[in-house]
């Protein structure tokens, strides 16, 4: 080459350093760097929207976002493979309680606790929203919140005279076998709430010990799993099978009797109960970020999160009721929300949730050692065996 072509050549190259550098996928070079998100909580369609936003108006940060999703079950499986290649290709993972639980008992996930001071939007979280952070400790921020449930749901027209207790549901299952369902509790929003609300409402010796407290929990589930045909995999299953009527009876949360009559995917004149005396069982989804993500993704990261706890963003996860009322942060109300969710929530919502929410003891769920036992416990005892594939 000769001299004046080589000249050129580099001219060409530093001109093209100065237009912008790609993405850097770690951000150790000081440049925009790419964010990969993992989703086993269905948190995206409460959420995305809140990242999409920030990412639009900080390029400078976050240069690319791709989006994968997976099951709470396959995560701790996909994250520890990447660890023990010392290949971390999962930057962000948004879960639930589950796969937060399962993740600090592996040790799995990175603290930030160092980063906490630059998370002031967690000062200004709801009760219900703090308790439950308080199950994440350093290793997780809660970014949604709902009371949750348990809740069973039903359609009038089938079932006219639903179930007012705990007894009263053995009752119906046992006398329509097949009819009373809900999902594998490990990858359930509805099941895990029935699992750790039946305690309270069966009134158990300690509702935060599955392994030595919940002798008449077990007692019950094992009776029940006598006419029940079948565990589905996920809770929209159990959904589709209530709306063919395969199923009568399922397991709901205030998020999942909503949104999926919202989608059509129930009919809109499904109706929910409350047993007599039960306690509102919380629920959360939570950012983790795995052990092994380079120091410059995880500051960029920690500013996103900061970003999507302020009330402006928090209002976004009134979504279409999945999660509702969804806001992990007080005072973001209804009328905050984007159009599209008011309209969705005045329409299907329910506003007997507000006097239930009012009236009913609420508790946080078990804590990560005690949640997988549980877990493990119903897999092995109860119906792991009737799980559908």
């Amino acid at each position: 080459m000769s001299r004046k072509l080589f000249t050129a050549a580099v001219a060409a190259v530093l001109l093209a350093a100065a237009c912008g550098a790609p993405d850097s996928p770690d951000g150790d070079a000081g440049g925009p760097v790419t964010v990969n998100i993992l989703d086993v909580a269905g948190n995206l369609q409460l959420t995305q929207g809140m990242i999409d936003e920030f990412v639009a108006k900080n390029k400078d940060q976050i240069g690319k976002v791709t989006y994968s999703k997976a099951t709470a079950p396959e995560l701790v499986g996909k994250i520890k493979a990447q660890q023990n290649a010392n290949r971390v290709d999962i930057d962000l993972v948004l879960t639930g309680v589950d796969g937060l639980a399962a993740g600090i008992e592996q040790g799995l996930w990175t603290s930030l606790a160092d980063a906490k001071s630059r998370l002031t939007g967690m000062a200004n979280y709801s009760e219900g929203a703090a308790a439950m952070q308080k199950l994440a400790g350093d290793y997780g921020v809660t970014v949604t919140y709902y009371p949750s449930g348990p809740l069973i749901e039903y359609l009038p027209a089938k079932v006219p005279d639903p179930p007012k207790t705990a007894e009263d549901l053995l009752a119906y299952a046992k006398a329509n076998p097949g009819a009373v369902q809900y999902a594998r509790p490990s990858n359930s929003g509805p099941g895990r709430t029935l699992l750790m609300g039946l305690p309270y409402l069966l009134g158990d010796s300690d509702p935060k010990d599955p392994e030595n407290g919940w002798a008449k929990t077990w007692q019950y589930l094992a009776e029940l799993n006598k006419y029940v045909t079948l565990y589905p995999s996920s809770t929209s299953e159990t959904m589709k099978n209530l709306a063919n009527g395969s199923a009568k009876i399922i397991a709901t949360t205030t998020g999942w009797d909503i949104n999926p009559r919202v989608l059509g995917t129930v009919p809109k004149e499904a109706k929910v109960q409350a047993l007599d005396g039960f306690h509102w069982v919380t629920d959360a989804h939570y950012a983790v970020i795995p052990k092994g993500v380079p120091a410059g993704k995880q500051t960029a990261i920690v500013n996103l999160l900061q970003d999507m706890l302020t009330p402006q963003q928090q209002a976004k996860a009134y979504d279409k009721g999945y999660f509702y009322p969804g806001p992990a942060v007080k005072d973001v109300t209804l009328d905050m929300a984007p159009a599209e969710s008011k309209q969705a929530i005045e329409e299907y919502g329910r506003p007997e949730y507000d006097k239930l929410i009012a009236d009913n003891p609420i508790e946080v769920p078990l804590d990560a050692k005690a949640l997988v036992a549980a877990f493990d416990k119903w897999d092995r005892e109860i119906g792991g065996a009737k799980v559908k594939k």
